[in-house]
């Protein structure tokens, strides 16, 4: 397929670099509801790469073999930087939960592929968020979600013992 036709179907089978209003809204509001608002004490970061270059996640079809970027991620045990450096460009501890935000323009396919690399590198829950709905699907292992939109008063993640209100998370 060309690529024209990718962006013309709303179909980038990989990472769109050009986000939108809604998205960057979305992960805003998001990493700010789970650093600040929920109960649990989590060292949440945005765009952070995450070194994949030991792991082969070839059958996913993601066509990256460094890194992986979530769109927002926590953990309950922040990264340690080591001792002399001042900083990580990539994170080989995976965190605890990935949030990736569809982008009108990427394939929801590509999304979950991803998702379920992220649990075979040992994430413990993932969220796919999808603005153009205002829906919120918490995955637990791959395959297996509970789906949270406005007729839901929260979100309710399981695994991660967190909960907050669906309508923050897409509030403009």
């Amino acid at each position: 397929m060309s690529d024209r036709y990718e962006l013309e179907n709303n179909a980038i089978d990989g990472e769109d670099e050009m986000g939108s209003l809604n998205q960057s809204t979305v992960q805003i509001n998001l990493g700010g509801l789970l650093k600040f608002k929920c109960d649990k004490k989590l060292a949440v970061m945005s765009e952070l790469s995450l070194d994949i270059s030991q792991y082969d996640l070839s059958e996913y079809e993601l066509g990256v073999k460094e890194e992986l970027k979530p769109d927002v991620c926590a953990y309950i045990k922040r990264p340690l930087i080591p001792k002399g450096k001042n900083d990580l460009v990539r994170v080989s501890q995976m965190p605890d939960l990935v949030i990736e935000i569809l982008s009108p323009r990427q394939a929801i396919d590509y999304l979950i592929r991803k998702i379920n690399a992220y649990f075979e590198l040992g994430v413990k829950s993932c969220w796919l968020v999808i603005p153009s709905l205002d829906e919120v699907r918490v995955f637990s292992q791959p395959r297996a979600y509970k789906s949270f939109d406005l007729n839901s008063t929260e979100i309710v993640d399981e695994v991660m013992e967190i909960s907050m209100p669906i309508a923050k998370v897409f509030a403009e």
